[in-house]
């Protein structure tokens, strides 16, 4: 029982990093709409300029990426007037979290009680620590629309933890772009 804290921690510390390698996706799409009638799109370009964020390494991760998943879904990039088009957006927010340990120690040398507060006929004692860790938190929105009406036909969203370092970036990105392509109607041809 003496480990137990320390098991403890060393189980929430695991989650926090497993989470940190989680890219939350969420898609919508027009329901009434064949979407194997698309077999060709084209890039509109980067939403309100939200591409400024991005150095032109990542932004070429990110459209090779894309240009992958929709080839593997049978659709070849034109350079205009395709049956589809793509439009991208992108956030960046810097965002802090917060950690706390509570080391919890009985009086007299007898170790942590679980639901008591006290040890064995003398005071406990207990020591919380907090670390704080800043991370950027980045949301990708892939909208697609029909080249005829110009209407929404797919969204998907993409947040996820940025990784800083470019050697990271170079294989996260793609794993990411697959995780959200996941979502669109069509599924990838193996």
């Amino acid at each position: 029982m003496k480990n137990l804290p320390t098991k403890l921690f060393a189980a929430a510390l695991l989650l926090l990093v497993s989470m940190t390698g989680f890219a939350q996706v969420k898609s919508d799409y027009d329901k009434d709409t064949d979407f194997t009638k698309y077999k060709t799109y084209s890039f509109e370009g980067w939403q309100k300029d939200s591409d400024q964020q991005l150095n032109e390494f990542d932004k070429k991760r990110i459209t090779d990426a894309l240009k992958a998943e929709f080839e593997a879904r049978g659709m070849s990039l034109v350079e205009s007037g395709g049956d589809a088009s793509i439009a991208l957006y992108l956030v960046l927010d810097s965002k802090t979290s917060t950690t706390a340990y509570t080391n919890y120690m009985g009086g007299m040398g007898y170790g942590p009680r679980w639901g008591w507060g006290m040890g064995a006929g003398g005071m406990g004692s207990a020591t919380t620590t907090y670390s704080e860790d800043d991370y950027i938190e980045g949301t990708l929105v892939v909208d697609m629309y029909d080249g005829s009406s110009k209407g929404l036909i797919w969204q998907g969203i993409l947040t996820t933890i940025v990784k800083t370092k470019p050697e990271k970036r170079e294989k996260t990105i793609p794993k990411n772009v697959k995780k959200l392509m996941a979502e669109y109607p069509i599924p990838a041809s193996k």
